[in-house]
């Protein structure tokens, strides 16, 4: 059953609330309406992204980037002509109203149609030794380690497989001819597997180097100890539309300053903030890299991801940052281990779907 009730936003909720809404209802749209449940507005997850790219911060609010008038249809509207009203306007999702513009459905288009296929390729860094959790991967690697009945790789792998991805390359150090004899060529999932194998520690984005040619098209690059909900289409999406040669997918974290601090002008205090929150972003272990990336990584050398970034900025190229706002979580320590196996059933038992 679709899960549209849960789009619901104020007009008064930031776009960090709408970029959550829309993530956990997994229709890509927020529906904006007021007390009452009357529709006010619409807003997709393109709309936050334009939003992004022209300044607006994350603090901004629904009204002010909603759709105000969307399509919508009463309940006496015939399904066929819905969809086919869909069709004729583009759209993938019209809101059902009764008389007094209250919501009370959601028409979805495309339930029945083909997923859509990307060729770009996904790079999924596997090497690492975990040496972080201990025993636990003292004789299986990290990527292995099972979270509820599959392996984290395995996970990440599905995401991306429901989101029309299926070239995939998995960089292997470590107890690789595990990760290998699991996966193999990758057509138990309906995928094209390749090893990238790293025969010392090559960092962060050293192996990349291992590829046996040149993408001719943007690539994903992604942590294999991470899980997240994250929706690719719209990472690179938002690279493209952003111009950026590399694109970072980042994360808000928040320190508490737990004292009271003072900010003074000479002998004077000038203002007192008690236990300030101070918010950065920070590098979520995912990116996208256009294919002139490939040529600025030494071959065969140790080289982290942040080394790469740090070079096209001194080139003066365009860089940019994706923030991302659902799932996301990064397994490092044994607690992060066993949160990750707690959220299983809430967050991934529903599968990841994309809409055409």
């Amino acid at each position: 059953m679709l899960n549209w009730t849960q789009t619901f936003v104020s007009p008064q909720s930031s776009l960090r609330d709408v970029l959550m809404t829309i993530d956990r209802a997994e229709l890509q749209i927020a529906l904006v309406v007021d007390e009452k449940m009357r529709l006010l507005g619409l807003i997709t997850d393109g709309d936050v992204r334009r939003a992004l790219l022209k300044g607006m911060t994350l603090e901004a609010h629904a009204s002010d980037i909603m759709t105000r008038d969307p399509v919508s249809v009463s309940p006496e509207m015939r399904p066929q002509a819905i969809e086919q009203l869909m069709q004729q306007k583009d759209i993938h999702h019209i809101p059902v109203l009764d008389k007094d513009g209250v919501i009370i459905s959601l028409a979805v288009r495309g339930k029945i149609l083909p997923r859509e296929r990307f060729d770009n390729e996904v790079i999924l860094m596997a090497g690492g030794l975990g040496s972080r959790l201990g025993d636990l991967t003292k004789d299986v690697p990290k990527p292995l380690l099972h979270i509820a009945n599959k392996p984290i790789l395995e996970i990440i792998l599905d995401s991306f497989l429901e989101q029309g991805f299926h070239q995939f390359h998995i960089a292997v150090n470590y107890k690789a001819e595990l990760i290998e004899h699991h996966f193999g060529k990758g057509r138990q999932w309906g995928a094209q597997i390749n090893y990238l194998r790293e025969n010392k520690r090559m960092g962060t984005c050293g192996a990349l180097s291992l590829l046996k040619r040149r993408p001719d098209k943007p690539v994903i690059v992604m942590n294999g100890d991470l899980l997240t909900r994250l929706n690719f289409k719209n990472l690179l999406d938002f690279h493209s539309e952003s111009g950026s040669m590399a694109t970072m997918a980042v994360r808000e974290y928040d320190v508490q300053i737990p004292f009271g601090v003072i900010s003074t002008e000479g002998t004077a205090i000038k203002t007192i903030s008690e236990k300030p929150v101070q918010r950065y972003f920070v590098n979520a272990g995912i990116y996208v890299l256009n294919p002139e990336c490939f040529d600025r990584i030494p071959q065969d050398q140790f080289y982290d991801m942040t080394a790469l970034f740090q070079s096209l900025l001194a080139e003066g190229l365009k860089v940019g940052h994706y923030p991302i706002e659902g799932y996301w979580i990064d397994i490092g320590q044994v607690s992060d281990f066993q949160q990750a196996k707690l959220d299983f059933n809430e967050i991934w038992y529903k599968p990841f779907e994309v809409k055409p």
